[in-house]
């Protein structure tokens, strides 16, 4: 198993994408906690995962309070002793054309999916300087290389997000620390699922591929970059996307 003994911090975890990354490093051997906004889906969450490995626990936190990331880092480090990998998978869309988008529409995306990183990537950081190790791996999007109609806010955070990871692993090498970024494609997830399902066809057949991502696809990738066998890749945004952008 290639993250026996390891400590991994996931958010938005309670579901999607979240959920199935930290279903593959429960397989793999790893002690998970599992983070989200919404207390009964977390419960939720924690319960079905256990039936994979007794080695889970579930924090309720939102990623914008920072005193609740610090709790969330407190309570990992009082339990399993450290955090070997951060994943910042937590994030939310709140779509509109630039002329129709509002203020608060702007705000709430750019809170949760670039502040939200900011917060738990400096918090967990902390940690693993003085350890002298760790990985961070950044949830950003095909949306945050080549931008997407209706979707100023969401791209400029996944943009941003790109930004910070590579500014991470210029500063958090020499402590030790690996920092990269997936930037998945079309995933079949409950954001997803509200799109129109003309749209999700469309996208199934421009992809070379020929079908939408699963969870588990970029679950996958989560899994390689946290491991030891990615022990040279550092400041990497992998794009895990069907090649819906050739």
């Amino acid at each position: 198993m290639r993250l026996q003994g390891k400590v991994a911090i996931i958010t938005g975890a309670a579901r999607g994408i979240g959920k199935a990354t930290a279903e593959k490093f429960l397989k793999e051997g790893a002690n998970v906690v599992i983070c989200d906004i919404n207390q009964e889906q977390v419960d939720t969450a924690v319960n079905e995962l256990k039936a994979i490995s007794e080695n889970v626990l579930g924090v309720k936190v939102d990623v914008t309070n920072r005193a609740e990331v610090d709790e969330m880092v407190r309570l990992t480090v009082e339990k399993f002793g450290k955090i070997d990998c951060l994943v910042n998978n937590a994030g939310i869309t709140a779509d509109n054309t630039l002329l129709k988008m509002t203020e608060a529409e702007w705000d709430r995306v750019i809170d949760i999916n670039l502040k939200g990183v900011f917060n738990c990537g400096q918090a967990v950081a902390k940690v693993m300087v003085d350890q002298g190790s760790g990985v961070i791996l950044n949830a950003t999007s095909v949306v945050g290389i080549y931008g997407n109609y209706g979707q100023t806010n969401y791209a400029a955070t996944k943009w941003g997000v790109i930004g910070m990871t590579k500014t991470w692993a210029k500063e958090l090498g020499k402590k030790g620390i690996r920092v990269n970024a997936v930037a998945p494609g079309f995933i079949l997830t409950p954001m997803t699922e509200k799109m129109p399902e003309k749209v999700l066809e469309m996208m199934k057949d421009k992809a070379p591929l020929k079908r939408l991502g699963m969870p588990e696809d970029i679950a996958n990738a989560y899994a390689f970059l946290a491991s030891d066998e990615a022990s040279f890749i550092t400041g990497a945004v992998l794009s895990v996307d069907g090649g819906i952008v050739l």
